[in-house]
Order: structure tokens, then C-alpha cells, then sequence
């Protein structure tokens, strides 16, 4: 079963086959994939990236909610933890790892930081939640500013897919 979480402004929630076409449009938008690949992503690979999110549920235990707007029930975007098997070594790839996007009309309201902490907040409460980690490309500000008030630190600087991207580490220590 996938937790349903609310916050002020927004509820985190399974994703659903209606959902696909939003989802899909947001991945074709310039301002979101400006720093996550560069190019808008093909139908047919969100088409995969969404089915691995409901796997994800079923295989992992956890996986990715749809951020969805309270006011008009609107889809603006996804936020969660996913299995990446990147293969960027054991420092990274041995703990989740933690993603969030919004669609760009929802940039710089706020709506990342609530979305993200409060998936953050569950993900810490399970068992598996001591360890995460993130991968965000070089410049991109507002998910640095994210990450740090999460308490992500830096491990390495790589390339991913021919982007340079930070690593990032979350351990909870109690």
C-alpha cells in the first residue's frame, strides 16, 4: 500500500493511469529538464519511468508520490525515493535514492520544499530510512537548496548520461 500524505497545500499520493499524460507533459517542459539531461524526455521513456515508480512500490517498499495541488487537484509533479542502479559506486548507490521535479509553473512557490520534506519525513520514520542519497546536476540552485535544508552533504562531483552532477549523502545518526 502507498502512504497518503498531506500537507499544508498539497497531497502526496500514488500515482494512477490518469495521471500518465501530466506527468508526461511535465517531462517535455524546457525549464524542468534544463538541468536534469537537457533535453525534453520521449512519451515512451516516461511512459517506462512511470511504471518503474509503481514497481518501485511493490519491489522496494518505497518509491515516488504524485505531488498533487489541494486547491485544483492538479498533478505538479513527482517527489520520492527509487532504487537507480546507476553504478557510480558503492558510496552512492548502496542507499536510496531520493528525487523530486515540479512542473515549471510551480517553481518558486515553495511547493518543492513542502513536497520533499514531507516524503523525506515518512521516508525517515521506516526502517529502511536512515540512509538516502540524491544526484543533482552542477547549477542547478533550487534542488541544491532543497537538498542542504534536508541535510544532504556533497560526496563527489561525476558525470552522469554527459551531465556533470553533484552526489549527495543523507545519514540520519540517532
Amino acid at each position: 500500500m502507498i502512504p497518503l500524505i498531506e500537507t499544508e497545500r498539497l497531497v502526496l499520493r500514488a500515482m494512477v493511469r490518469e495521471d500518465f499524460p501530466a506527468m508526461a507533459a511535465i517531462w517535455q517542459e524546457p525549464e524542468v529538464v534544463r538541468f536534469i539531461g537537457g533535453k525534453p524526455r520521449p512519451v515512451s521513456e516516461s511512459w517506462a519511468v512511470f511504471l518503474r515508480i509503481a514497481g518501485s512500490w511493490a519491489i522496494e517498499g518505497f518509491g515516488q508520490w504524485g505531488i498533487i495541488r489541494k486547491t485544483d487537484g492538479a498533478l505538479l509533479g513527482q517527489t520520492g525515493f527509487f532504487t537507480g542502479m546507476r553504478g557510480l559506486g558503492a558510496d552512492f548507490d548502496d542507499a536510496p535514492e531520493a528525487g523530486w521535479v515540479l512542473t515549471a509553473g510551480a517553481h518558486g512557490q515553495g511547493y518543492g520544499r513542502e513536497a520533499v520534506t514531507a516524503a523525506h519525513r515518512w521516508f525517515d520514520a521506516q526502517p529502511f530510512g536512515r540512509q538516502s542519497r540524491a544526484m543533482i546536476e552542477v547549477g542547478h540552485a533550487a534542488s541544491f537548496a532543497i537538498a542542504g535544508r534536508l541535510g544532504y552533504r556533497p560526496i563527489r562531483e561525476t558525470e552522469d548520461l554527459g551531465d556533470r552532477v553533484v552526489l549527495l549523502a543523507r545519514d540520519i545518526v540517532s
